[in-house]
């Protein structure tokens, strides 16, 4: 039994059948977590350092390198099953997607910046920590994540491209 199906059987069944039916997203979640204390990581290391003076560039920074990780860990672990494309194109296709998810995570904070204006000299540091924070982290994340989450199952690694992969590929010898 495995480490999974031993976690799986300790479940009450109606965790459990919730847990079966949306494994890909639990687990495109897990990935999201992972990469959103890499994304914070980094973008506060920036931020408070070497990029103090460009907020939206560390963000933007922040986000491309949890999302090479990201692409890693989506591609063998959340969408195994799915896909089907050669690793270059599926890959191009990642990146187009997670590009247009770089600029929907960096929106947010960029209205809270510039357009709210709710940063110093504007307001206080501690407003606008808060105000980077909720725009960066919280609302750019879940305004990138819903978007991602549809992209990837629709363009990137589709149910379709693998069965008509496994289409294509000549039947073994018997």
């Amino acid at each position: 039994m495995s480490v999974v199906d031993s976690a799986l059987a300790r479940l009450p069944e109606v965790y459990r059948s919730l847990v079966v039916r949306h494994h890909e997203f639990l687990k495109f979640g897990t990935v999201g977590a992972i990469t959103f204390v890499l994304d914070t990581g980094i973008f506060y290391l920036l931020k408070l350092s070497v990029l103090a003076a460009h907020p939206v560039t560390a963000k933007v920074l922040a986000v491309l390198c949890a999302t090479a990780l990201s692409y890693v860990l989506n591609r063998e672990w959340s969408f195994r099953t799915r896909g089907g494309r050669r690793r270059p194109q599926e890959a191009a296709l990642y990146f187009a997607v997670s590009a247009m998810g770089v600029a929907l995570y960096s929106a947010p904070l960029w209205v809270s910046r510039y357009v709210l204006l709710l940063a110093t000299p504007h307001t206080s540091r501690l407003v606008e920590e808060i105000a980077d924070f909720t725009a960066g982290q919280v609302v750019g994340l879940l305004v990138g994540m819903a978007f991602r989450w549809w992209a990837f199952r629709r363009w990137v690694f589709p149910r379709e491209a693998r069965e008509q992969h496994r289409e294509l590929q000549p039947s073994a010898p018997a």
